[in-house]
C-alpha cells in the first residue's frame, strides 16, 4: 500500500480522501477502469459474500487471544480503546493490535473463517448471517449508538429529502441501519428506492440505491459519481471538510440512541460454560471502555486518528468533529438536528443491546429494498431474533458492575434501564 499526493484526474487534491492505494481506486484516479465500472465493482463486492461453514477442527483451536477485525469507522472505538488502554489486559485477557479491514464483506468473511474472534458489524449483519447463511453468530453487545448521518454533495441540488428524485445514494451495505433509516426519510418524501445500473434512466421521484465502501464514498461524492451517501463517522465529517459535503440529517436525530454496529461473538465463545469468565472479562472490558470514550472524547479522539496511535487513518481534526461535532444552531441550512431535546450526542457509547431495537430492525428490514434472496425475513418473527440472536447475559453483568452507563441520554431514567420504548420521528 502506498499514500496517495498527487493530484488526480477528477480534481480531488486532496490526500485525506485516499486512505490507501487500491485498485478499485483507479476508476475514480483517472486512469484504469471508469467510474461506473468501479461503482458496479464495489456493489458487485458487498453482494458475493459466502460465508464458510466453521468445522470442528476449528473449534478445538479455540484461542483465547483477542483478535479484532474492524472497520475505519468510530463505531469501532470501544473496541480499540479496550485494546490500546489495556482494559482487556486489566481482565487478565490478552489481546493482539486490532486489524483494519476496508469493507464489510471482507471483514464478514475474515470473522466467519475464526481469522477474528471479536469484531463490530452493522447490526442487521447478523441477521443475515444467521437466518439466511444458518452461520452460528452472537450479537453481545452494542458497540455505540448514533453515529451516522446522510451527507449529500455541493453539486446535488439536495436541501430536502423531497430533492432525492434522480438521485444516486450510496448505502454501505444492504443490511445496514444507513439503508433502512434512508429508505424510510425518502418514502416519508415521495421518493421511491430503486436499485437499478447507474446508467439507467430514473423517474423524477426515483432515487438509486448502491452499495459502497465507506472509505469510498468521501472521494465518489467529490468526484460527482455519487450525489448523497449515508454512512458511519468519521466518514460525515470527512465529507464535510474534505469532499464538499454537508450534512442533511444526523440517523440519530431521526431514531433516538438507535444501535448501528454491535459487538459480534463466535456462538460458540458465549456457549460454553469453559470460556464463561473469559467472554465475561472480554464484556468487562468494553463497558469500561465505552465509559471511557463517553468522558474522554478529546483525547481518545487523538488516539485513534493518525496523530495518535493511528488506529483510523484520519487527521485528529477530522475524529474530533466525528465525535465532538453536533451543533444546531450550526446545522441549521438544512436542519440536521431538529430534536436538540433529545439531549444526543453525535455518536455515544451504550452497550445494552435493547430488545425494542433488535425487533424494530427486523421489522424494518422486511420493508427495506435490498438485493438477493431476502424471502427468509418473511419467517422471522422480531421477537424470535431478539430472543435468539442476542446473547444478554454477559453485557448485562459488566452494566450492573458499571452504573455509569445509565449517564447515557438514550437510557431511560426512571423504571426498568434495561427496557425502553424507541422513539422514531423522520
Amino acid at each position: 500500500m502506498k499514500k496517495i499526493y498527487e493530484q488526480h484526474g477528477d480534481g480531488i487534491q486532496d490526500p485525506d480522501l485516499i486512505i490507501e492505494y487500491d485498485p478499485l481506486f483507479k476508476g475514480v484516479l483517472g486512469t484504469g477502469i471508469n467510474r461506473r465500472e468501479f461503482l458496479k465493482m464495489a456493489s458487485l463486492a458487498a453482494l458475493t459474500t459466502t460465508l464458510p461453514t466453521p468445522t470442528l477442527a476449528q473449534e478445538k483451536k479455540w484461542d483465547p487471544v483477542i483478535k479484532i477485525g474492524y472497520i475505519p469507522i468510530t463505531d469501532a472505538a470501544a473496541l480499540l480503546v479496550a485494546h490500546e488502554l489495556g482494559f482487556f489486559k486489566k481482565e487478565g485477557i490478552d489481546s493482539v493490535r486490532p486489524t483494519l479491514i476496508r469493507g464489510w464483506s471482507p471483514l464478514v468473511e475474515a470473522f466467519a473463517s475464526h481469522r477474528f474472534n471479536l469484531t463490530h458489524m452493522l447490526i442487521p449483519i447478523p441477521v443475515w448471517m444467521r437466518y439466511n447463511n444458518n452461520f452460528p453468530v452472537k450479537i453481545t453487545a452494542w458497540d455505540h449508538t448514533n453515529g451516522s448521518a446522510i451527507v449529500v454533495g455541493g453539486h446535488s441540488g439536495i436541501n430536502s429529502p423531497k430533492d432525492f428524485g434522480g438521485k444516486q445514494f450510496a448505502v454501505p451495505y444492504w443490511y445496514s441501519i444507513h439503508n433502512i433509516i434512508s429508505q424510510k426519510i425518502l418514502k416519508e418524501a415521495g421518493i421511491k428506492p430503486v436499485i437499478r445500473p447507474q446508467n439507467a434512466k430514473l423517474a423524477p421521484d426515483e432515487c438509486n440505491f448502491l452499495v459502497l465502501a465507506p472509505p469510498s464514498m468521501p472521494p465518489a461524492l467529490a468526484a460527482k459519481t455519487i450525489d448523497a451517501y449515508c454512512v458511519a463517522e468519521p466518514f460525515n465529517a470527512l465529507g464535510e471538510l474534505k469532499a464538499g459535503g454537508k450534512v442533511l440529517r444526523f440517523t440519530g436525530d431521526v431514531w433516538k440512541g438507535h444501535p448501528c454496529c454491535v459487538v459480534v461473538m463466535h456462538e460458540a465463545d458465549t456457549m460454553d460454560p469453559e470460556r464463561a469468565a473469559w467472554a465475561q472479562g472480554v464484556h468487562n472490558a468494553i463497558i469500561a471502555a465505552q465509559i471511557h470514550l463517553a468522558e474522554n472524547r478529546e483525547a481518545m479522539a487523538h488516539m485513534l486518528s493518525r496523530d495518535g496511535k493511528r488506529y483510523l487513518p484520519f487527521p485528529k481534526a477530522v475524529i474530533e468533529r466525528a465525535m465532538l461535532f453536533y451543533d444546531p444552531a450550526y446545522y441549521k441550512n438544512p436542519a440536521a438536528i431538529k430534536h436538540p431535546e433529545w439531549g444526543m450526542d453525535r455518536i455515544d457509547f451504550q452497550g445494552w443491546p435493547y430488545a425494542s431495537a433488535t425487533e424494530l430492525v427486523v421489522s424494518d428490514l422486511k420493508n427495506t429494498l435490498v438485493t438477493g434472496d431476502a424471502q427468509f425475513l418473511n419467517e422471522l418473527t422480531p421477537e424470535h431474533v431478539a430472543k435468539d440472536l442476542v446473547n444478554y447475559d454477559f453485557v448485562k453483568k459488566s452494566l450492573e458492575a458499571n452504573p455509569k452507563w445509565k449517564n447515557d441520554p438514550s437510557v431511560p431514567k426512571n423504571g426498568n434501564p434495561f427496557v425502553r420504548t424507541e422513539v422514531v420521528e423522520v
